[in-house]
């Protein structure tokens, strides 16, 4: 099950945002009883996670819980209220029909008070910051990224234990540097495991999943400018 957690300073909302999640379960079970969730509540957080620092648009939370799903990230947190579920505000639809059920979704504004022990690692350009390329990831990192028109704010940055920067010409948008920085975690994991992700959904051309490849190849050759990929 999906938890989505839409709180501000300790107190948790209950579950009114089933609607944005087309493959939720049924009305009763979505009910949540409120509670208290803050500093006299148990540590709630879960290795590796993302954590987005007062992100401006719910377009990139969502892609941002996407790339969550894809490499294996056990929760996303954000914090500031300029991204509202719990006023009507809406993730994208792509990632409302996906239901990334495996990644737990918190607004809180003291993610770091859920995380005893972990290393926060904040992707931020400062001088001393380490190269993305050459970084080590540790197994209970906390990914703690700034918002889209700013930087990461100087009260997190002191809960943070490492600094790292992504190598690029440009900045990055804020959903891509997530995504930059899961496969790095990935590829790295590879490298000393072996160990690969599997793919957890179909993927192909949209249509009949029954077809075969000649069936599908057939099918393209009836559409003069080809046929969609998913």
């Amino acid at each position: 099950m999906w938890y989505i957690r839409a709180c501000q300073r300790g107190r948790l909302i209950p579950k009114q945002l089933a609607d944005i999640m087309a493959t939720s379960e049924t009305n009763n079970k979505n009910q949540a009883t409120p509670e208290i969730y803050g500093k006299n509540s148990k540590p709630l957080g879960k290795y590796p996670a993302i954590v987005l620092t007062n992100p401006k648009y719910s377009a990139n939370v969502g892609a941002a819980l996407r790339a969550a799903s894809c490499f294996g990230a056990k929760q996303l947190w954000w914090t500031g209220n300029r991204v509202r579920l719990e006023e009507g505000e809406r993730l994208p639809r792509e990632e409302r029909l996906k239901g990334y059920k495996d990644v737990e979704l918190r607004q809180f504004d003291y993610p770091f008070e859920h995380f005893k022990g972990a290393t926060p690692v904040a992707l931020e350009l400062l001088p001393g910051s380490e190269n993305l390329f050459d970084f080590e990831h540790p197994e209970n990192a906390v990914y703690v990224f700034g918002p889209e028109d700013g930087s990461i704010d100087q009260v997190t940055r002191r809960f943070c234990h490492r600094f790292v920067q992504i190598p690029s010409k440009h900045c990055t948008n804020l959903a891509a540097a997530v995504y930059l920085v899961l496969y790095d975690r990935m590829i790295k994991h590879y490298q000393k495991t072996g160990e690969l992700l599997e793919l957890n959904e179909h993927r192909g051309f949209i249509g009949d999943n029954e077809q075969t490849n000649d069936d599908v190849w057939k099918d393209v050759n009836q559409y003069k400018n080809g046929k969609a990929f998913v």
